[in-house]
């Protein structure tokens, strides 16, 4: 319920919505992969790229609109593919999601799945039939046609 005390707790100072708390950033931290090494470019700091990562993953705008105050979008975008693909990503969800469900009094991990009878059903009808109209080939238009009939000849 939304009380005078829930809501502060809940409430963002940051610059945006979408950027961590340093209770959220300490909870992460320890799964990011070590700072990059030192080239002829700084490394931006981790914090303000997960923060730039996250408000385009909240807002869903385009990369190429990222506001100024975050580092440069190549360079979240680049961040964000690498961590997307060795796992860091996955890593901090499934660790988050653990906490979470600990603090709730839950176990770990789940122990019990649901399987509505509907989604089964439509499973089941689903097979190759189905996906053969998404991946044959359109036709062609007659009207595209090469041949025009008013001008065909007999």
């Amino acid at each position: 319920m939304w009380t005078d005390e829930n809501r502060g707790r809940y409430e963002r100072t940051g610059r945006y919505p979408s950027d961590l708390t340093d209770e959220e950033w300490a909870l992460v931290l320890p799964h990011l992969p070590p700072p990059r090494q030192k080239s002829r470019h700084p490394s931006p700091a981790q914090r303000d790229v997960l923060d730039a990562v996250l408000y385009v993953l909240t807002t869903g705008c385009q990369w190429r609109q990222l506001p100024k105050d975050f580092p440069p979008k190549s360079t979240v975008h680049d961040y964000f593919t690498e961590w997307h693909c060795d796992g860091t990503l996955a890593r901090i969800h499934h660790a988050l999601y653990t906490q979470a469900r600990e603090l709730a009094g839950k176990k770990p991990t789940p122990s019990l799945g649901i399987v509505d009878s509907q989604s089964v059903k439509s499973a089941e009808k689903g097979g190759p039939a189905s996906i053969r109209p998404a991946t044959t080939r359109a036709r062609r238009s007659k009207a595209r046609s090469a041949t025009s009939w008013s001008t065909r000849s007999a």
